[in-house]
């Protein structure tokens, strides 16, 4: 059975660095790669985070140690007008905006603007109030499930469908957020237990690791989603642009998903269209391997299977043909006629 596209997402997220003209851009390069969308992320740093939360390493790593993780996001805010001025531009690219709310203030922003999808993001996979106000929406829901268990999840989706959203409304994503994330520890196959855990859900992929092998593997793996941050310059200052694709990078992935997307196929086992013409070149049919008389029987000192170019009688029948009489003459390397 032929399945829905992969919908890949070129999650932007904020390595804008509050700058309008580079969000564009981000935009383009999302457009240009063949993405179906690129997603950025709307706060409000004081409902997110303490003026005295650290940030995590690997944000240490690539932005400094010395602001904290309030510092970091204030200065990485999207207004309202931003927010407009982003989706207008995706329209004229023709590309679908979205974007993760991380509070009840954004999200229901991010409603009255249109939005068609809810990004859960994983660190909110345990914040109750704010999943039921999600759910309450009736949107599908895209929930991200880094640093989750599978009870968790199960949790999560449950809240989910409790508050108004059908399981069948919900594309549950595996995800390590590490970045970038270890390839030992992408845990590709659990991909499977959620599918076999919500087999009313949606399943896909958002991927942190290096490279695009890991997305690529996730689509030959049944994702109907694959989302990968991406960034226009991998030496930018901020805190994920390090651990992000590059715009060369994201043509890369969104080419290969695609040819992996024709590779799969509709699984129903039969000659292709491209191959058809071989099967009377390469496979071996009856022939005489004698002169025969008519009437004469046919048998295995006869007969013979061989390559014809022709085609004619499978050599599946052999046991059928032997003993019957020829209908007429045939010379050696004839195919022989039933």
């Amino acid at each position: 059975m032929q399945r829905e596209p992969i919908f890949i997402i070129a999650e932007a997220g904020v390595n804008h660095n509050g700058d309008m003209a580079l969000a564009r851009q981000l935009i383009d390069r999302a457009a240009e790669a063949g993405a179906d969308a690129v997603k950025f992320q709307t706060f409000r740093a004081e409902e997110i985070v303490t003026g005295s939360a650290q940030k995590a390493d690997y944000q240490k790593a690539v932005s400094g140690a010395g602001e904290s993780q309030f510092e970091m996001l204030k200065k990485l805010e999207l207004d309202v007008n931003a927010h407009t001025l982003l989706m207008d531009h995706c329209r004229a690219r023709c590309i679908a905006f979205l974007s993760t709310p991380f509070d009840a203030q954004s999200l229901d922003m991010l409603i009255d603007m249109g939005v068609p999808v809810i990004k859960v993001p994983s660190g909110e996979i345990t914040n109750l109030p704010y999943l039921r106000r999600v759910g309450a929406k009736g949107l599908p829901v895209i929930l991200s499930t880094g640093m989750a268990t599978l009870d968790e999840v199960r949790d999560a989706v449950t809240v989910l469908t409790r508050a108004g959203t059908p399981t069948a409304r919900i594309t549950v994503l595996h995800c390590n957020t590490q970045y970038p994330t270890p390839m030992a520890d992408a845990n590709l196959r659990a991909m499977a237990t959620l599918a076999e855990t919500f087999p009313e859900c949606r399943v896909g992929y958002s991927d942190h690791t290096p490279g695009i092998t890991c997305a690529v593997a996730a689509a030959a793996m049944g994702a109907t989603v694959i989302e990968k941050h991406f960034t226009l310059d991998k030496t930018l200052p901020g805190p994920d642009h390090a651990a992000s694709m590059d715009p060369s990078e994201l043509t890369d992935m969104v080419r290969s998903v695609r040819e992996v997307e024709l590779a799969l196929g509709d699984g129903v086992k039969q000659p292709s269209p491209s191959e058809r013409a071989n099967i009377d070149i390469a496979r071996r049919f009856l022939v005489a391997a004698a002169p025969i008389k008519a009437g004469e029987t046919f048998s295995e000192a006869n007969v013979a299977a061989r390559r014809t170019g022709c085609g004619g009688v499978s050599p599946m029948r052999w046991d059928e043909v032997m003993g019957l009489p020829a209908k007429r003459d045939f010379q050696p390397g004839e195919g022989i006629e039933l």
